[in-house]
């Protein structure tokens, strides 16, 4: 028998075959890669005695990809990136879902040794889009959700929010896309609404490994339908009789009121009833007090509000005119009070400088202004003692030259 080269006796008898020559140094060694769809996955054959034999590569069809460092396959996503008698290493760009699958590494020793590599091609999964918010949701009425994401493989999680809050799933259902290879998931939430979930952020988010650390998630604003508020608000704030008045009926809600009836407490007939949700009085009277009320309505609903009117008596209120004439009226005043005080203080000084003037034997009465010659003046202050009861100028000089010894001060000669 002959020997198998598994080591089994084969027909014909005989010890099994001696298969110490199969060195695992020869065995090439490989490892199993996972690529996103669209990006490149490297391809690395190596082995530590390649025995005068040459690597291979080849494709789950068992096309041969290189054979050493020729290709093969006409196929420009596949690269050569290294090739050693103890190395074939390629690249495949632009990875699609088929190229998913074991590749396998050989050397042709006797026998042929392989190494297989498994290539795992991830679906990314499409943007999540939420359905159910199309229409409005009435306040207290239960609001369902439904988010649906494509694309993925394997199959993505989904997960809620409300604002910042977690909303739990009330169910998820995984479909095989009709490409046989991708899934399609849906996640379900149910939540009972509130006006305070009016304009609220719903965000429904995809988890899945080929997003690598980011995330895909689509936000969708809630609109919640509630009952109308409403309160009155006076222009101005503190009503006086014979002024003008605007009650002010400020309705909110979604929608907001659309239609404002006024009415007075006590009165038969209604004031007013228009989609106007102001209340004017041209002119306030005393008889104008009284509690007036404003029911708001929308499609959701009526809403009272009230408001109790005092109509205080007339005063005077300094207008803002008045106030403006007054301040030029006193400003006015000081200009007119700094002027007579100049005016005073001013004929005072000249008073205190008059002069006589003496001219062949005439007496001219002057200021100290500029003369012409030959004229002599002499300035007389108050102190000049007995000038006042002189009968002429003459004399008045005298009495003052007299009067003042050592006066030389006060005369001024002009030639």
């Amino acid at each position: 028998m002959l020997a198998c080269p598994g080591g089994e006796a084969m027909p014909g008898g005989g010890p099994p075959a001696d298969l110490s020559f199969l060195r695992p140094e020869s065995q090439p060694t490989t490892s199993d890669e996972t690529v996103v769809a669209g990006g490149t996955v490297v391809l690395k054959c190596q082995v530590e005695d390649p025995d005068d034999s040459s690597l291979q590569w080849s494709n789950p069809a068992q096309q041969t990809l290189y054979f050493g460092e020729k290709r093969a396959l006409r196929d420009n996503r596949i690269q050569l990136e290294r090739s050693t008698p103890n190395e074939l290493t390629i690249s495949i760009s632009d990875v699609v879902l088929s190229d998913e699958g074991e590749y396998t590494c050989s050397i042709f020793t006797m026998p042929v040794r392989t190494a297989k590599a498994l290539v795992t091609v991830l679906g990314i999964p499409q943007k999540p889009q939420i359905f159910g918010h199309e229409q409005p949701i009435d306040e207290e009425k239960i609001a369902r959700l439904t988010c649906r994401s494509s694309g993925s493989k394997p199959a993505a999680q989904l997960r809620w929010k409300k604002g910042n809050k977690e909303l739990k799933a009330e169910g998820t259902e995984v479909v095989e896309d009709p490409n046989g290879k991708t899934f399609t998931v849906s996640s379900r939430v149910e939540f009972r609404v509130t006006k305070e979930d009016n304009d609220a952020e719903v965000t429904c988010t995809v988890d899945h490994e080929s997003l690598q650390n980011s995330e895909r998630s689509t936000t969708q604003k809630l609109q919640v339908h509630y009952k109308p508020t409403a309160k009155i608000e006076p222009h101005p704030l503190y009503p006086r009789e014979g002024e003008k008045l605007q009650l002010q009926c400020d309705g909110q809600g979604n929608p907001v009121p659309q239609e404002f009836l006024w009415e007075k407490e006590g009165s038969d007939a209604p004031l007013q009833l228009s989609s106007d949700s102001i209340l004017i009085f041209p002119f306030l009277n005393k008889s104008d007090s009284g509690t007036y009320v404003c029911t708001a309505t929308s499609s959701m609903g009526s809403v009272v509000a009230k408001y109790n009117l005092d109509v205080s008596d007339a005063s005077p209120v300094p207008s803002t005119s008045s106030t403006y004439h007054a301040v030029i009226g006193g400003v006015v005043a000081v200009i007119v009070f700094l002027l007579l005080s100049l005016l005073i203080v001013l004929g005072h000084y000249l008073i205190r400088h008059k002069g006589v003037c003496v001219r062949h034997g005439e007496t001219v009465t002057s200021s100290r202004r500029q003369r012409p010659a030959e004229v002599m003046c002499t300035y007389l202050t108050h102190e000049a003692k007995g000038s006042d009861d002189a009968p002429d100028a003459d004399t008045a000089i005298i009495n003052a030259e007299g009067g003042q010894a050592g006066g030389d001060d006060k005369k001024e000669y002009f030639i």
